[in-house]
């Protein structure tokens, strides 16, 4: 296999990267993502010979993702690397380093997902309803589960949140997601009681000159780091005991799902949830679907098999 000093992609490859963080503005894990994909890409080329991104075509693109699908990569892992080959063939056409564009020639690999885990709405309300402890780390605790599962937001734009971004008044949080866009997102009841204990008794035993404006603190003063949200949220849910081990995400599944549930119509569920295509969320009306079936099979007396 090629060194990354001699791959055939290696001078180009800085000058993709500024491109995606600069004009595509691509989330950290998408940059990363398309990279190593790329890597693996230049690999690929110098080991069959191939000297630099001008040799390109269909041909070699097809074969590469072959060879990808031959070693068991997943179908989602082969819809990423031919997502990163098009924008990068379709970068290299336009710099006028490809006569013509071969990513575009190629067709994506059909995804399958799986539905994902959510809690009951009876599990959700005994979580949060049984955290109890007067410590500043038990009030931040309950204001991370309790603004997750009200709100929908992901685990990083809720440790990007800043204190002003709550408006008690209306009961809104403003959140920036991803690729810069930002909306307003409603905040139930219980999640602001929540917040705002935490506020007022929680908050002020951690903060230090390091806190600055975020609204969630770990345990030395710092904003909140998501690695550190998504242990709070497995050891929260341990301790309740008798329900899914979900993350983060996995709440915010359940609050879309138990809107959906509750009646909620879908185009309003994507601004929560802050989703560019509604195909996105309607993948919770089949997780609602799939519940009510279920249950369907386990109360109606002629439901079973």
């Amino acid at each position: 296999m090629t060194s990354d000093e001699t791959a055939p992609l290696k001078d180009v490859l800085p000058e993709f990267e500024e491109y995606l963080r600069g004009e595509r503005d691509v989330s950290p894990h998408t940059l990363r993502a398309y990279l190593g994909d790329l890597r693996d890409l230049s690999s690929y080329m110098g080991m069959i010979g191939l000297g630099g991104p001008g040799e390109l075509d269909v041909t070699v693109l097809r074969a590469w993702l072959a060879r990808q699908h031959a070693l068991g990569r997943t179908r989602a892992t082969l819809a990423r690397r031919t997502a990163a080959a098009r924008v990068f063939t379709a970068y290299l056409y336009r710099c006028g380093r490809l006569a013509d564009d071969p990513g575009a020639l190629l067709g994506t690999p059909r995804q399958t997902r799986d539905l994902p885990t959510v809690l009951s709405q009876d599990h959700a309300a005994r979580l949060l309803d049984t955290l109890e402890g007067e410590t500043p780390l038990d009030m931040r605790d309950l204001a991370v589960l309790e603004l997750l599962y009200a709100t929908g937001v992901r685990v990083s734009e809720l440790c990007g949140l800043d204190v002003d971004d709550l408006d008690g008044g209306r009961r809104t949080v403003r959140v920036l997601g991803k690729g810069g866009r930002e909306r307003t997102v409603p905040v139930g009841e219980p999640a602001m009681r929540a917040a705002d204990r935490w506020l007022r008794s929680g908050r002020p035993e951690l903060a230090t000159e390091e806190s600055g404006s975020a609204l969630l603190l770990g345990a030395r003063g710092g904003r909140l780091h998501p690695t550190t949200a998504r242990r709070i949220v497995h050891a929260r849910i341990a301790a309740a005991g008798e329900m899914p081990d979900v993350a983060p995400h996995g709440l915010r599944h359940s609050a879309a799902t138990h809107l959906l549930e509750g009646g909620a119509d879908l185009r309003g569920v994507q601004e929560i949830l802050g989703h560019a295509s509604l195909r996105t969320t309607q993948l919770y009306t089949h997780v609602s679907a799939e519940r009510l079936r279920h249950e369907h099979r386990r109360a109606h007396p002629r439901g079973g098999d």
